[in-house]
This record gives C-alpha cells, structure tokens and sequence, in this order.
C-alpha cells in the first residue's frame, strides 16, 4: 500500500502545473468547461446546467465531432490476502498496474430535439481462462437516446421527453441514482472486488443488457416525473445488448415498469432534491430458456434519495443519500428446496421471498475545480438464507445472511481537465453478514479493507 500511495504522490506534482485546452465531446458542443456541467468538475455529478443539459436531450449547442474516447489505468491492494494456500488464486492482480477499461461515446446534439450519450466499453479483463490468462471483451455499456422539448411561458417551463435505454436510471438527472451514485472506475480482477464502486447497490434487477422507453416532464425545475417500461433487447433494441453472450443477458417476461419521481428547489447557490423511485422485473432464471412461466423470478425495488449541493466558486459541496429496498420473490421451481452438502446431507430449504435494503451515504467537496475529497458509507441488510449461499473462501458465507457495512475515503485531484487521478480506501467492519470469519475459512471482514488508485481520462 505504501508503494500505491508513492506512485500516487509523485504522479500528482509532477501533473500539477500541466494546462491544457482539451475538452470532452459535450464541452466542445456547449463550449463551455467541465466544470459548468459537473460540481467540481467531477464526473458524473452534475451542477442544475447539467441537469437541464441532459434533460434537454444533450442538445444544448452546436453540432460537432460526436464522438469521445475514455480510459482508466488502476491499482487495487487488499489488506490481507491470508488463509488461502494460494493466495493469487483469489487476488488476481493483487497490487499490480492494470490497464482496466476503455470506452468510446457517440454521444451529443443530432438534431434541435434529438441527442444521445452512447457509451460501448471494452473491459480487458472480462474474462479468465482456465489457464489463468485475461481476454479482453467488448460490450454496449450505457446508452441513453432521446427526443426532448421545452416550452416556456410568462409562469411556466416544462421540459418534456423521451428517451430509449439500456439501464433503468441511467436517464435520472440527479447522482444519488443506482446508475450514478458512487460512480467510480471498477476493474474486473478479484483484487478489486472489494472497493467502493463494488460494493452493495441494489435495485432495479438489471442494466446495461435490456431495453426500454420513459417518458419524462420537469415542471418549472421542481416537479420531475418519468415512467415506462422496460423488456429483454432484442429485436430492433438488441444493439442496446451488443457484445453480451446470450447466456450472460437478462431475459424479461414482457414489459417491466419504472418510475421516477423527484422534488428539487434552487435558491441561489444553493438546490435540494428529494425523490423516490422504483421497479417491478420479472426475470427468467434461465436467459437461453424462456418456455417456463415458473422459472420466473419477480423483483419488486423501491427507493429514496436526496441530494443536497452548494456551488458557488471556489467550493463546490454534494451530500447524497439512498435507500433501497428490494423484495425477490423466488421462481416456483426452486422455492422451498432442500439444499444438501458434499455428502447428500440436507442442510436447509431455499426461501421463498428474500429481501435486501441498502443505504448509502456520500459527502464530497472540492475546492477550484481541482481538488476533492469524499467520505462514503453503505450498509447492506436483508433476509437470512443459508441454502443461498456457500461457505467458501474469501467469498463465501457461513451465515447465511447478506449483510454488508463499512466506509470509503477519497482524494482525488484533477491536474488538467481530461484527467482525473483518485485514491480510495475502503473499510468493512461487517461483510457477508459477519465481522469474524464470514467465510468460515478464518477470514474477517477488515482482511477486505482495499486501497485503490486510478487514473481515469477522458478526451
């Protein structure tokens, strides 16, 4: 860890009197800095002129070259990779430089009321072989495309739209959102399944491999209302799904619905929101086989959030909060099953109803653009089922119960403006629904503390 916080030192001061003019894709369409968008610059929080940038349907500006790319360079350090024969088994990676990800965007104005944000990302991890080697794979990532208008009056603006998407909440404007809060590079390794980007979001059964349509309004920039559904892509929709192998997708039974609903108030520097929202998913167990209406898992999610920011030059301030409650309702088929051991011993029934709640809780400043710090919390409770888990090494559980809590400590600085270089350290004082020996193997849930670093550019 001491070398990962080294290497981060010396990258910083020797980035820091670097300038550049170099802009991403909306930038370059609004002409305006990052930072006008973003609180504090920082990707992918977003200020009230981000709000309406992409409530707008991306179309704020001039046509230009629609297209952007990204990448992230990562290090990930877990405190104790002990009780294991063979520890890099389990800790891929464990401490090394990795090329993690790259990702292009299509993204910006089409026409007057058409634009999108498309985003399709290669993970160089995706995949291990059997003999321990990476492949790399390519798959559609966020994708979000809309048809947006206004109408503005002597006592009236309504901003109204339609978008097509991959990932429920993805098209949420706020960042305590499942798709947005806490949104951090995370690699694929097993060394970096500990960090804050990891850790326990749940809701809305899936994304980033389905399809759907949402309408939404925002009256007078206080009421904010989207609703529509959501299916399996295919069809015209399957590019929305490209690059995921069929075995690997969400298959959906018929139209799932979403909603959104979200208060916000500004008064000067100052703007508040409150909101809920939620999801009902009907998801086959099996997505190569759809013929069986038992084999259906139905997901029930509901949340709340708000959000809180404070901008006004130098400082920039985000409080966040969200809560999330899911109810799975199990398929027919595998609901009050015994479950048995290595011997044929019975060892306990499958549920027929499992619940997760989860809440997270971040703080964030930065100061001119370029320095920030964040603090972050979640817990993760639910319901006990001792036949849904097994007692493995480093990712089992002996408990039975879902339980996850701890806190994530950032610093980050943003030396140029395409360039944003972060450290995190995240610290669990519960994992796997215990502080001691969750996995039944002598593993505590502070052996999963993990220090991350990452570059992450954008051009």
């Amino acid at each position: 860890m001491h070398g990962l916080l080294a290497l981060f030192v010396l990258i910083v001061l020797a980035l820091i009197p670097v300038c550049s003019r170099a802009l991403p894709v909306f930038a370059r369409q609004t002409g305006q800095n990052c930072v006008a968008c973003h609180a504090g610059g920082q990707f992918p929080e977003l200020t009230p002129y981000g709000r309406l940038f992409k409530l707008t349907g991306y179309t704020i500006g001039q046509r230009t070259i629609p297209a952007a790319v990204m990448g992230t360079l990562t290090a990930s350090d877990v405190r104790n990779t002990s009780h294991r024969d063979d520890p890099s088994a389990d800790f891929q990676k464990n401490s090394s430089p990795i090329f993690a990800s790259a990702s292009v965007f299509l993204a910006g104005k089409v026409t007057d009321n058409v634009g999108a944000f498309v985003q399709v990302t290669y993970d160089n991890y995706a995949k291990q072989g059997s003999d321990g080697s990476w492949r790399g794979h390519t798959s559609a990532d966020n994708m979000d495309i809309r048809y947006a208008d206004r109408f503005i009056g002597p006592d009236r603006d309504i901003i109204f739209g339609a978008t097509a998407n991959n990932n429920p909440s993805v098209t949420d404007p706020w960042n305590s959102a499942p798709a947005w809060m806490q949104y951090v590079p995370v690699p694929s390794p097993t060394s970096s399944a500990f960090i804050d980007g990891a850790a326990p979001y749940t809701g809305f059964a899936a994304g980033g491999n389905i399809a759907g349509v949402t309408a939404y309004a925002f009256w007078n920039q206080t009421l904010y209302v989207e609703a529509g559904g959501y299916g399996s892509a295919r069809g015209v929709a399957s590019f929305m799904s490209a690059g995921v192998a069929d075995a690997e997708k969400t298959r959906l039974q018929g139209t799932n619905p979403y909603w959104r609903i979200a208060l916000s108030r500004e008064l000067g520097a100052h703007n508040v929101m409150v909101g809920l929202s939620g999801m009902n998913a009907d998801v086959y167990d099996d997505p190569l086989d759809t013929s069986d209406p038992a084999s259906i898992h139905h997901f029930h999610d509901i949340g709340a959030d708000a959000q809180y920011q404070y901008l006004l030059d130098p400082n920039a301030v985000t409080l966040q909060l969200a809560y999330m409650r899911d109810t799975h309702h199990v398929p027919a088929l595998l609901a009050n099953q015994p479950v048995f051991d290595v011997d044929g011993k019975p060892l306990a029934n499958t549920n027929s109803t499992d619940r997760a709640n989860v809440l997270r809780a971040k703080a964030s400043y930065i100061y001119r653009a370029k320095y920030g710090t964040s603090l972050s919390f979640f817990n993760q409770t639910g319901t006990t089922d001792s036949a849904l888990y097994d007692p493995t090494p480093v990712f089992g559980n002996v408990s039975g119960n879902p339980g996850i809590r701890g806190w994530t400590a950032e610093a980050f600085v943003t030396p140029v403006q395409y360039l944003r270089i972060g450290l995190q350290y995240t610290m669990y004082d519960r994992y796997n629904g215990a502080s001691h020996n969750y996995d039944g193997a002598g593993r505590n849930a502070s052996d999963n503390d993990s220090l991350f670093l990452y570059f992450w550019g954008a051009y």
